[in-house]
């Protein structure tokens, strides 16, 4: 249940998102949210996918129980803005906050599928609740039933070299339930590396991701991975 309560926390947050570029300064009462990469986890300095720096010197009392992130991670954050850490021209390098919870992002690779794998990825329905590109990254806000086994969400596309006139390239978004139960429903953030999309010489390219639907329909929507501003 943490991750619907989570989601649920998240979205209320959004109520009362400030910017991070308010000129009137930081309050406690304040509440920002995002998504990013750890690249310390010893400092757990985080780089959120806009590109600003957040340092983080205060945490609340869930993360003395959290799960440790490692150098790599992803997280879906919801943050307080301290103070700013500026350099010598007085511009703006990082910013100093209070972590008030955080979720893990589940992140992987695209995958070529096959016959050996295709029983294990599954064919269970999924709803797609959000979708956007960004930091070289397809992510997907997902809603799906369950109960208690866990449960793995992949996105595939057919074996072989892509190039620029397949576009867009046909991507399938495939969830194994493993027969669980249907029960509760689950909210959660996932986020796939879309590197292996590249083409040499282009500086974007179009693809495309189908689901199926709890009513057995075929939802698909399109995005274009401006890769040259994502590096």
């Amino acid at each position: 249940m943490k991750r619907v309560i989570f989601v649920l926390l998240v979205t209320v947050s959004f109520l009362f998102a400030g910017c991070l570029n308010d000129d009137d300064g930081y309050s406690m009462g304040d509440i920002w949210i995002g998504s990013g990469i750890v690249e310390d986890e010893q400092s757990f300095r985080i780089k959120l996918d806009g590109g600003e720096i957040l340092i983080p010197v205060a945490f609340s009392d869930y993360m003395s129980s959290a799960p440790m992130l490692k150098t790599g991670d992803r997280v879906f954050l919801n943050y307080t803005v301290l103070d700013e850490k500026k350099n010598d021209v007085d511009s703006i390098e990082a910013y100093y906050v209070k972590i008030n919870d955080y979720e893990k992002v589940l992140m992987k690779g695209i995958l070529d599928i096959t016959d050996a794998i295709e029983d294990s990825i599954g064919n269970d329905p999924i709803i797609v609740l959000d979708h956007w590109v960004s930091n070289n990254l397809l992510n997907l806000k997902l809603k799906y039933w369950g109960e208690q086994k866990k449960h793995y969400i992949n996105l595939v596309k057919e074996p072989g070299i892509l190039t620029a006139g397949d576009q867009p390239f046909e991507l399938e978004l495939r969830h194994n339930d493993n027969d669980d139960n249907q029960s509760i429903a689950f909210v959660s953030f996932v986020s796939f590396k879309l590197d292996s999309l590249k083409i040499a010489g282009l500086d974007s390219v179009r693809f495309k991701v189908s689901s199926k639907n709890y009513n057995n329909e075929t939802i698909t929507f399109e995005k274009v991975y401006k890769y040259s501003e994502n590096n």
